[in-house]
């Protein structure tokens, strides 16, 4: 059955996590308090001022948030950090927003839909801190923030990742966090030899929980009120009278941060929401496969936490073109050709806040905005997962496979990759079409994950089961709370 976390079913496992939250001091904010910082008590709120960022300290549970202050450190909560990017810039009339997810802890929002699978596992006693060891497969990010949330909440992780993974991701889980790490073979998309890991590890080992980013459910709940709820706010901040809400943008992945989505469609019934994925491995657009260079964003399959019927457009974005742009946008004779053609460097400070996946989020809301025509009064809002710190080695490697940038490289650059975006490969889903890619989930799930037939048929009939699974999130405050007070620790401060 498909499950939900919303009692607790094992005292023994959770008064251990209770004891174990007591001695290390482990405060669990609420997902309410991930919305709305300003609720966050005040004694918290002033001992955050002496923690950094990517400090491996409790309190920065508490800034498992989009509106941290954009600072390494003492940084408290404002308003959510976004950029809009304009029209001389995009190419297209259609404003274009962008969340920016570097200040999170670990300079990705990954961290906060791991809280979103191992915060609920904790306080119904589904996972006992002091027995377990929280593994975390993932290609990229995702085991970062779940190697990150483990350390906080008690834990040991194991973070599982193909090993043509960027340098950067091996050194952090290694060095910063004490991670065990395996290897996978292969690049971004050998998600299956993750998989096949996994299994090892189930059969060997009785010490583990797997929290597969894939189908855990908390980890689209969480983007669904907490990333949904940053987007509401920023299209309130931004708007005017005529802007409405026309297109939200997100890279497949996991398929929980286009379930922030299924919450915009709540307050904009008529928004297109996009699914971007790579050219080179067109899972979703043609039932492709293949290797691919947009880190971060898996293939091969369909996530089980997808809700593909809430998925208007598919596009496919080609991952040299990402690849090319993180060099116009980093590369100091990029940022000098961009001033040259009239850009503010307000403007060139903002574009290191993507990372190879938010660029091709970018370029699929540029192919959006063409597509359906847009004009000066739609808004599209995507996201910034991280930005360039995750990638500085690749960098490295494509100036020594391609030579210094150039002028010439970046006006090309420009106008070939950015403003010269054409509506290519992209499909907009029909009823049987949205129903086609779902049942895909069967070959993935059913056959190699050992999902029941009856559960594939459940998400996609039952007309209830999304709304009740994304709004989990009420019952885990309440269970939140009650933990904390069994810790005493609120009451301490």
């Amino acid at each position: 059955m498909i499950h939900f976390s919303d009692r607790v079913v094992n005292e023994e496992a959770l008064e251990h996590a209770v004891q174990r939250f007591r001695e290390q001091k482990i405060i669990l904010p609420t997902f309410e308090q991930q919305r709305h910082p300003e609720l966050i008590p005040d004694k918290i709120k002033e001992a955050l001022k002496n923690v950094g960022l990517w400090d491996i300290n409790p309190l920065n549970l508490f800034r498992i948030t989009w509106k941290n202050e954009p600072k390494e450190k003492g940084g408290l909560f404002g308003k959510p950090n976004y950029f809009e990017l304009p029209s001389e810039f995009t190419g297209v009339k259609a404003r274009i927003v962008l969340l920016v997810g570097k200040y999170f802890p670990t300079g990705a929002h990954k961290v906060g839909a791991a809280y979103g699978c191992l915060a609920p596992r904790i306080i119904t006693g589904e996972f006992d801190p002091t027995y377990h060891k929280a593994v975390w497969p993932s290609t990229g990010n995702y085991c970062r923030g779940g190697a990150f949330d483990s350390r906080l909440m008690g834990t040991e992780p194991i973070a599982i990742l193909p090993q043509e993974m960027s340098q950067e991701r091996f050194d952090w889980l290694r060095n910063v966090v004490k991670s065990t790490v395996i290897a996978t073979p292969g690049s971004e998309s050998n998600v299956k030899e993750i998989y096949d890991k996994c299994w090892e590890l189930r059969r060997t080992r009785d010490d583990i929980v797997i929290f597969n980013q894939f189908d855990e459910f908390g980890n689209a709940a969480w983007h669904y009120n907490v990333t949904g709820q940053a987007i509401e706010e920023v299209f309130e901040l931004t708007k005017n009278e005529k802007t409405q809400l026309a297109a939200y943008v997100s890279a497949t992945g996991s398929a929980g941060t286009i379930a922030a989505g299924d919450y915009l469609r709540t307050i904009a019934p008529h928004i297109k929401v996009v699914a971007s994925e790579a050219l080179q491995c067109p899972t979703l657009l043609r039932n492709g496969f293949g290797a691919h260079r947009i880190e971060g964003i898996g293939d091969k399959h369909v996530p089980w936490i997808h809700n593909t019927k809430n998925t208007d457009v598919v596009s496919a974005i080609d991952d040299e073109e990402p690849m090319r742009l993180l060099r116009l946008f980093n590369d100091p004779e990029g940022q000098k050709y961009l001033r040259s053609i009239g850009f503010d460097q307000e403007l060139i400070d903002h574009l290191p806040l993507m990372g190879i996946s938010s660029i091709a989020n970018l370029l699929t809301a540029i192919k959006t905005a063409k597509y359906f025509e847009m004009t000066e009064d739609d808004m599209i809002v995507t996201v910034a997962t991280d930005s360039v710190d995750m990638y500085l080695s690749r960098l490295k490697e494509l100036e020594e496979e391609r030579g210094k940038y150039t002028a010439y490289q970046a006006a090309a650059d420009f106008s070939g990759c950015l403003t010269g975006q054409k509506t290519d490969n992209m499909r907009e889903l029909g009823y049987q079409d949205q129903k086609a890619i779902h049942n895909l989930k069967y070959f993935t799930w059913v056959e190699q994950q050992a999902k029941e037939v009856e559960d594939l048929n459940t998400l996609w009939y039952d007309r209830e089961i999304w709304p009740k699974l994304f709004n989990q999130v009420k019952v885990w405050d309440q269970l939140i709370e009650e933990f904390n007070d069994r810790t005493g620790l609120l009451k301490e401060l």
